[in-house]
């Protein structure tokens, strides 16, 4: 199963391909995608649409996961995070993938063991987690580690999604 996960952010949105084989994964491709601060918004989100529809198209991934908006202490940051996070999980439902969102405390918990690790550690375990991997910068660090957290966590939730569309055929 090959996995897209998605760090969106306006200026970056870091993106990352594993391969999943029962337990084992497989680094395939990271980056990130950026957008020119100078162009308006709506250009900028056209840029980052762009870009991960030419990831998408040449990667092929079968899911996507993106990382939940935390809401930081200016709320216009807030809103254009929100808005680079629309991008995000419009595209790949684009192409009909199936998106699973994860919260920051989440991922990290997934991928280093505690909720509240800082960037250098998360970097450090996706390098272990996927030896070999050269990674592209912080942003496509963060987007590996979605897909790793959503490699954890994919079974379970497309076992949900079937046993709820079950349910609903029952009643």
């Amino acid at each position: 199963m090959r996995l897209l996960g998605l760090d969106p952010g306006l200026r970056h949105t870091g993106w990352g391909i594993i391969e999943t084989e029962g337990n084992k994964i497989r680094h395939l491709a990271n980056g990130a995608v950026s957008s020119d601060g100078t162009l308006s918004l709506a250009e900028r989100l056209v840029q980052l649409y762009d870009g991960l529809e030419k990831v998408i198209s040449e990667w092929q991934p079968h899911e996507a996961a993106v990382e939940e908006t935390f809401v930081n202490k200016n709320p216009v940051s807030t809103l254009k995070l929100g808005q680079a996070r629309g991008i995000s999980l419009l595209v790949p439902a684009i192409h009909n993938l199936p998106v699973e969102e994860y919260a920051p405390n989440k991922i990290k918990k997934s991928v280093v063991g505690a909720g509240h690790a800082g960037k250098d550690q998360i970097y450090a375990m996706v390098s272990m987690l996927l030896p070999g991997c050269k990674i592209a910068n912080e942003h496509a660090a963060d987007a590996l580690a979605v897909a790793i957290c959503h490699a954890h966590y994919a079974g379970t939730n497309r076992s949900l999604r079937k046993a709820t569309l079950m349910a609903g055929k029952i009643s």
